[in-house]
């Protein structure tokens, strides 16, 4: 058995010849179009894995261990967020030179980004009808259909603690439960926060009215994202807080 190096261990040759520009001739600025998207997926492979255990944690009633992979999972996604950036270098007219090799294919398409939805507890009819647009919904995103969603998780773990929304919110004070939905309200801003970054990424690049590749309504589509909710029941009880406080 060969000795174990940094580089075969992470497979880099294979993984740096995994970036293969479609242009003739190549233009330049393709190739950092495919390394942020593919880190993006690497990332997102992170997040499910996480998730997974967020889920797990969550199904056995450890407060303590789930809190400790949300947390987790909302450094994955502000480092997704933020390597978006390094695409505002990208001008429009680099972008179309090149944007008509990409065929049919579309961030649209991301089965892991699906499966992050739905794991995290997309149901509503616009997210189901996205899904079905594309054909057969993915294996990987049915698995995430078929478990209860973090929201549903949560409040199952609360009630198993005897605890209400209510009692975290308006309690004596905060709690492990409280810190814990805390975290999960982060990573909503989180992933919101990548939507608006990404709208915002395209609208630059592209224009807030051109049409995404594989036939979506590029930025138009994307801003119908934003105001999905995981956990529209922690942010209600914010609500019931201050009509309390009157």
């Amino acid at each position: 058995m060969s000795e174990i190096t940094y580089g075969s261990y992470l497979a880099l040759d294979e993984l740096l010849k995994l970036q293969r520009p479609q242009s003739e001739p190549e233009h330049p600025d393709e190739l950092l179009f495919i390394v942020v998207h593919q880190s993006s997926e690497l990332w997102f492979k992170a997040i499910l894995h996480d998730i997974d255990g967020l889920i797990a944690a969550l199904e056995a009633r450890e407060a303590g261990q789930a809190l400790w992979r949300i947390q987790r999972v909302n450094a994955l996604m502000r480092i997704v967020s933020a390597q978006l950036s390094s695409l505002e270098t990208l001008p429009p007219q680099h972008f179309a030179q090149f944007r008509t090799y990409l065929g049919s294919s579309s961030g649209s398409q991301s089965v892991q980004f699906r499966a992050i939805e739905a794991a995290s507890g997309l149901r509503d009819e616009h997210f189901m009808r996205a899904l079905e647009e594309h054909g057969d919904v993915p294996e990987l995103v049915q698995r995430a259909l078929s478990r209860p969603t973090l929201q549903e998780l949560f409040l199952e773990l609360l009630r198993s603690s005897n605890v209400t929304l209510e009692d975290l919110y308006l309690g004596p004070g905060p709690s492990l439960l409280f810190f814990l939905a805390e975290a999960l309200l982060e990573y909503e801003q989180q992933f919101g926060q990548w939507r608006f970054t990404h709208v915002q990424l395209v609208e630059r690049v592209i224009g807030p009215s051109t049409g995404g590749t594989g036939g979506t309504l590029g930025s138009r589509y994307l801003l119908k994202t934003i105001d999905q909710k995981f956990f529209p029941d922690l942010w209600a009880v914010r609500g019931k807080f201050f009509g309390k406080r009157r």
